[in-house]
Formats: C-alpha cells, structure tokens, sequence
C-alpha cells in the first residue's frame, strides 16, 4: 500500500472519528417563531414549527410524533399568553423533557418581552375565548417582532455560547433589514389609514392599530364563538351604507359567514395568511409581511 493511500486512510478515519458540531434543536409553536429562529441561528441551529400557517394556533392535537419532537428539544419557543393553552402543557407534560420546562433557559415566550393589546379588566368566560393576559397574535405588529428577535437572540447565545459571535451577527443584519421593510410596509400602506373593514375574529387586531385602519364589526359575536344567523343579520344591518373595504379572515378560518356576507352587501371577502406559510406567498416573515400589505391596499384599491 502506497504512502500516498495510508495517508488519505488516517486522514479519513481522523474525519470519522472527529467529534460533529450538534445543532441546537428548536422546536417552536408557530410558523413566525419558527421562521424568527432560523433567521437568528442560521447553521446553528435545527428548527421544526408545531403549527404550520393553515392551522388555528388555538386548537392543536397533541399527537404522538409531537410530542416525541418536544422530547428531543433543545429550546422550546411559543408564544405564550394562553395562545397555547389547549395544547402546550399536555406537550410538556408527556413529553417529560426537563431542558424546556416553564423557567428554564430552554423555555421561551415571545408573550414576555412584546407590548401587548386587548387585555381584559376582567375575566369572563361567558364572553368567549377570552384571553386574560391580552391578544397573543402579537406578531402582527412588527415592532414586536422586533422585542422578541432581541430576546431571543440572547437566549440562543446563551444556549450556544460557541456561536454568539455569529448569532449576533445575524440578530444585527435582520435588525436592518427588517426596520428598512417597515418603512417600506408603512409607505405602500398609507392608502390604508382610516379605511374600514370587517373582520372574522381579533387577529388582526396588532395589524389595524399598526397600519391605521378601522374594524367596524367582527363576524364572531364573541371571540372563539361561531358565527350565528341572527348575529350576522345584525352585521348586515349595521354595515348599511357604509364604505367598508373588506372582510379580513385567515385563510385557515370557515368562509361561509363572510360568503353570506360578501354575497348580500358585495363587500369582497379578503383571505389572509395569519402566519408564515398560510399561502403560496407568505414564505418567511418579510415574504409574510409583504403579502398582508399587498392583500390589504389591493382591496382598497
């Protein structure tokens, strides 16, 4: 056997034996978490979402390949503020992985370090699906997205400590990207300001109060409850005469109500992916972002 050959065979076999840098294994709740994760760890990290964009992030089953996934994570993210409530803690539960329980570093809630909308003075639950500590759609509003990207870029380092270097790094370049897009966003929307519109439930709460326009009516008479015939005559009839611009609803939600509505008033009915991968268009968070902002002016247009 040549020099030439054995050399290439130990170089080899010191290859095989060389320890391989594991990535941190993040599991998220939602899409935009999961899309935020990437875009802070790059190859550092391994991230899987709970939820895709077509499901309602308030009913989820806890399947058995779920909850072997949260067994084997490392960092847990979800939104928190109850947006999980149904579903989350039988996870944790069954998945007995001490690294992401409540109050450890492999623990984290976007809910803890965003401004927060909509909280209750009090709590009732004959008033529907009410959340008692505030609207979790938080990540409709980017300002948000912002907070959470600050806080959850300093957990990854802490977990990751080899990669800080680089995580800050990617933190700094989304920072830019992401505050540059705003004023783009803000801009291409300005038609928006005062426009009205109806909407299926208060998620998109975050996004009026951002881009300045008005939800005159909500299809649920309480938030989490059906739609019924006697409530949307009652929207048919305060609609009247209104310049109302569209009916907002997420593309995972019933269409039947807005149909009922689009089709006794003409008003269109305007499907909106909640979160990244809810459509075709929507394939990470400024693509998400991009794709709200078009649907919304489109349709005052």
């Amino acid at each position: 056997m040549g020099t030439r050959t054995v050399l290439a065979g130990t170089l080899l076999a010191m290859a095989l034996a060389a320890p391989v840098q594991a990535k941190l294994n993040v599991l998220t709740c939602e899409p935009e978490l999961a899309a935020l994760a990437e875009e802070l760890g790059g190859t550092a990290v391994k991230v899987s979402s709970a939820t895709t964009g077509h499901q309602d992030p308030h009913r989820v089953e806890a399947r058995p390949s779920l909850i072997a996934r949260t067994r084997r994570a490392d960092l847990l993210v979800c939104t928190g503020g109850d947006l999980e409530i149904g579903w989350l803690p039988l996870l944790l539960r069954n998945g007995h992985n001490a690294a992401i329980q409540p109050g450890t570093p492999g623990h984290f809630l976007a809910f803890e370090h965003a401004r927060v909308i909509d909280v209750p003075v009090r709590v009732d639950r004959s008033e529907g699906d009410v959340h008692p500590y505030g609207n979790p759609h938080l990540h409709l509003d980017p300002e948000n997205i912002l907070h959470v990207a600050a806080a959850l870029a300093e957990r990854l380092q802490q977990l990751v400590p080899e990669e800080a270097r680089a995580i800050a790094t990617r933190h700094q370049d989304f920072e830019t990207r992401w505050r540059q897009a705003m004023v783009r966003w803000e801009t291409l929307a300005a038609p928006l300001k005062g426009k009205q519109f109806v909407a299926y439930h208060t998620n998109w709460n975050y996004l009026r109060n951002w881009l300045g326009f008005e939800i005159i009516a909500f299809l649920e008479p309480k938030p989490g409850v059906p739609p019924s015939a006697a409530h949307l005559a009652r929207v048919l009839a305060a609609l009247k005469g209104k310049p109302v611009k569209g009916i907002l609803a997420a593309t995972y939600q019933d269409t039947r109500p807005a149909e009922w509505l689009t089709e006794r008033t003409g008003i269109p009915r305007i499907d909106l992916p909640l979160s990244v991968g809810g459509d075709d268009a929507s394939g990470d968070l400024f693509a998400l972002y991009d794709d709200l902002v078009k649907r919304l002016v489109d349709a005052t247009q």
